[in-house]
């Protein structure tokens, strides 16, 4: 089977700096690497990452690489999978103990804290406001009940590990440019764990976990916004060897309003008045999230303005002070006039003048008619 490409391999153009091949490796390394991934073709796929950085890494054997391809290297001594230095992993387990690869080894008896987890919580925009308690069920792992997390079927429990002897790992000898090395592995047979499980829980297949739902009280603090989030400190999953568990993060998603706008504590909305009620001023109800309130609305009110209504926005979800709501008004004309009215509007056409621009000398109309004039 033809290899592919040492840059492929990697994921770089053949252009890539020394740096950046060093990183690609590394990450190549700490994701195929067979103590963390149990996939079937992790190994393959670190000893070809192994291989590429190799070459890659060192300048003479990139150039002979750059310009004759695979057999460059081969002539020079260096097979597939660099066998002329004796075996499956060779040179490259050297630098895996720089690169975390080969180095000391996490101990996987010792305790370790569980996973987070997180929840999505979809809150209509009065909930946000206002806050709320709700209680939300999710799947966590928990120890199985049925062998107390051991993993062993009730009755029996896990012996030492025949190959490592409890240990948890394995000497592998290889053979390097610099002499033979002895390198330890965590043990395949037990996982690095020291304990074989001969007879494994009938409930738990011998993880000695199961998944389950979990009931959890969860307080949403009045003025949270979309997107915040809320972290509940250990109702993530349960600890592993006795570990604390993980933490709980609720993600908040507030569904839009049809009439409100919010911008961090603040409320924005539109009211709709009449030209009647702009022109001679007028006294409005404005729903608000905590209730109607009165809104004076002045004679000769344009279509754009905005009231301020202190104190009726969202609390300040740390609790410093409370957002205003923003009232935009909205000049409504009228549509579908009866013939009386038609009359009156002409009447008081006739009166008031046909031109606006007459009106006030530094009015804004008043500044329309002049750039009409080019003065």
């Amino acid at each position: 089977m033809s290899k592919r490409d040492y840059y492929e391999v990697l994921g770089l153009e053949k252009s890539a700096s020394k740096e950046e091949i060093k990183k690609a490796y590394r990450k190549l390394a700490r994701k195929y690497h067979p103590d963390v991934n149990k996939d079937t073709d992790a190994p393959d796929k670190f000893k070809e990452a192994k291989e590429a950085y190799e070459v890659l890494s060192n300048e003479q054997k990139r150039a002979q690489y750059d310009q004759f391809g695979h057999a460059g290297p081969q002539q020079q001594g260096f097979g597939g999978g660099f066998g002329g230095f004796g075996g499956g992993d060779d040179f490259g387990d050297i630098f895996d103990m720089f690169f975390g690869g080969g180095g000391r080894r996490r101990d996987p008896n010792a305790p370790r804290q569980g996973n987070d987890l997180q929840y999505t919580m979809v809150l209509n925009f009065e909930e946000a406001i206002f806050g709320k308690e709700t209680d939300i069920s999710i799947p966590k792992e928990e120890d199985c009940s049925t062998c107390q997390g051991s993993g062993a079927k009730p009755g029996t429990k896990p012996e030492t590990c025949q190959h490592c002897h409890g240990s948890g790992q394995l000497n592998v000898e290889q053979n390097t440019p610099f002499g033979r090395v002895v390198n330890k592995r965590v043990c395949h047979h037990c996982q690095g764990t020291g304990k074989e499980i001969k007879e494994k829980c009938p409930t738990c297949h011998g993880q000695g976990r199961v998944k389950k739902q979990k009931k959890i009280h969860i307080k949403i603090p009045a003025g949270i916004d979309d997107g915040q989030q809320i972290r509940v400190a250990g109702k993530g999953e349960a600890g592993v060897n006795g570990g604390p568990s993980g933490d709980l993060y609720v993600v908040v998603q507030v569904k839009r309003h049809e009439f409100y706008q919010r911008e961090g504590d603040h409320i924005f909305c539109e009211m709709p008045i009449t030209y009647s009620q702009a022109a001679l001023g007028d006294e409005i109800e404005v729903p608000t999230v905590h209730g109607k309130v009165k809104l004076k609305i002045p004679a000769g009110t344009q279509n754009g303005k905005t009231f301020r209504l202190k104190g009726k926005g969202a609390p300040n979800v740390r609790g410093y002070g409370q957002g205003d709501q923003h009232v935009k008004i909205r000049v409504v004309t009228p549509t579908n006039l009866s013939e009386r009215q038609k009359e009156l509007l002409r009447e008081f056409n006739e009166i008031s003048g046909n031109d606006p621009m007459d009106e006030h000398e530094d009015s804004f109309f008043s500044r329309v008619k002049r750039a009409f004039k080019g003065e």
